[in-house]
């Protein structure tokens, strides 16, 4: 899969301006983010979508975390090489 062009946004979800125009960029990683973030029922769109990453902080199986962020972000065209879970912080995933 080629890299993803969309408008790109900062970390406070607002668009990026740059010389007047809303910036157009790779947006793998952002899209990522918000797969991570969004919850099921997020976009009315398509209610499956999401992981909802905080409703796992306090779970004790790591890997039904790890299964639902294989599932989406397949779903939406990734193809995940490495994906690391250091508890109780730290996730390391490396999908281009």
């Amino acid at each position: 899969m080629g890299k993803v062009q969309d408008i790109l946004l900062d970390s406070f979800n607002d668009l990026i301006i740059e010389n007047g125009d809303i910036k157009v960029g790779d947006s793998t990683e952002q899209h990522q983010t918000c797969l991570l973030l969004a919850a099921k029922g997020d976009y009315k769109q398509s209610p499956l979508v999401g992981v909802d990453i905080f409703h796992w902080l306090n779970d004790e199986r790591p890997e039904d975390m790890m299964r639902e962020i294989r599932i989406q972000f397949t779903n939406d065209g990734m193809r995940i090489n490495k994906m690391e879970v250091d508890l109780p912080s730290k996730l390391t995933i490396d999908a281009p």
